[in-house]
């Protein structure tokens, strides 16, 4: 497959580079920050040197005064050189520094506090279907989501079935960021039934035979592994009533499907549906975060369940969004968009659909999610109405 070029685009300062394991990180940084320094803590090797010796990294920027970029990829493997890093930043060099990660958690401690506000942070995130243009494909997407490490995979479903297991193994158990991997690998399950849901972490204690407290760890681990990410209510000058509980997602669709056990009780547009929700919650996650324009992701619920699966709101902009799993669509499916513009005529409505058709139904634009998803543009802050 030719390269995919990413709508990131990096600072002239130090960063960090967030984002999970395949999601293209390393790919991204040699070809932007190309003859650079390069550090791979991936490699068992140099991970045992830097961790015995953090201060030879001093002595490989030494070594090269011809070269000011230095890339650390996986710095959470070693958390010891961020002291390196933080007194490289005080010399006087003119260094710049790109720090990735797949893990916030190790991270969060010691000199990534002093770094916080000298280095930006940025997120990678999986392919956004504008990214792979003519090859994106909207049924495929739904079935092995868009993460480069399975979308450009020999075997996409293989890659896709493994993905989980890798994280177990080598960061939930090699890290001992859990004391029972058993409970936690079924607690993967459950948390995939809240998919697109308003969170309950009781619920899923019960389900999982667990405390709630252990769960909340246990989620927290799953944040911090950048697996997951929840939406907050929008609740700007609210009107009515509102629920409390966020929202919870899987950063990919194709890793929700791969955790969410099935059955023959459970109905596959149900499964569908979820799948597409969580399909548009990460491009535009990775819309807002590429921009860097100030713009928020959350949704709206009433506390009688009248709800709008998507709330984009900035300074220019202000986009409510209803995904529906359908080909059809009707005046019913308007509701929850209509009683949102009751209370924010501001804001521009629009239905995502599983149809061919554009329709405007009551001034709300019902437009194919396909259509949608591939205009979605990081350079843009209109909402994608028409063809790209």
């Amino acid at each position: 497959m030719e390269p995919v070029g990413r709508f990131l685009r990096g600072p002239n300062a130090s960063f960090f580079l967030f984002g999970p394991r395949g999601t293209g990180k390393s790919t991204w940084l040699r070809e932007a920050h190309a003859g650079s320094i390069w550090v791979d803590l991936l490699d068992p090797a140099a991970q045992r040197h830097y961790l015995a010796r953090p201060e030879r990294l001093r002595e490989l920027i030494d070594g090269r005064p011809d070269v000011n970029d230095v890339v650390i990829d996986e710095i959470q493997k070693v958390p010891g050189l961020l002291d390196v890093v933080h007194a490289l930043s005080e010399s006087g060099r003119r260094l710049r520094f790109a720090l990735t990660g797949s893990s916030a958690r190790k991270l969060r401690r010691g000199a990534a506090n002093l770094l916080a506000g000298r280095l930006l942070e940025m997120r990678m995130h999986p392919f956004m279907a504008a990214e792979l243009g003519e090859a994106f494909d909207l049924a495929r997407a739904l079935q092995i989501g868009t993460v480069p490490l399975v979308w450009n995979a020999p075997d996409p479903a293989a890659a896709l079935r493994a993905y989980a297991s890798l994280y177990l193994r080598e960061e939930v158990q090699a890290e001992a960021l859990v004391r029972d991997i058993g409970s936690f690998a079924r607690f993967l399950e459950s948390i995939s039934f809240s998919q697109g849901s308003p969170l309950n972490l009781s619920e899923v204690a019960r389900d999982c035979q667990v405390g709630r407290k252990t769960v909340e760890g246990y989620l927290g681990v799953l944040e911090d592994l950048l697996l997951s990410f929840r939406l907050p209510v929008f609740s700007k000058r609210a009107k009515r009533h509102l629920v409390t509980h966020e929202k919870f997602y899987f950063f990919d669709t194709g890793v929700y499907r791969s955790l969410r056990p099935t059955g023959v009780l459970d109905r596959p547009e149900e499964i569908g549906g979820l799948a597409l929700e969580g399909l548009v919650a990460q491009h535009l996650r990775a819309w807002v975060d590429y921009r860097v324009a100030g713009e928020s992701l959350a949704y709206w619920r009433t506390k009688s369940g009248t709800e709008v699966d998507f709330v984009v709101y900035g300074p220019d902009v202000f986009w409510a969004i209803e995904v529906k799993h359908s080909d059809r669509v009707s005046a019913r499916d308007l509701r929850g968009l209509r009683a949102f513009r009751e209370d924010y005529p501001e804001a521009t409505a629009c239905l995502l659909h599983m149809g061919t058709e554009r329709l405007a139904i009551d001034g709300i634009r019902c437009i194919p999610c396909g259509d949608f998803l591939k205009a979605l543009d990081p350079a843009s802050s209109a909402i994608p109405l028409q063809d790209r």
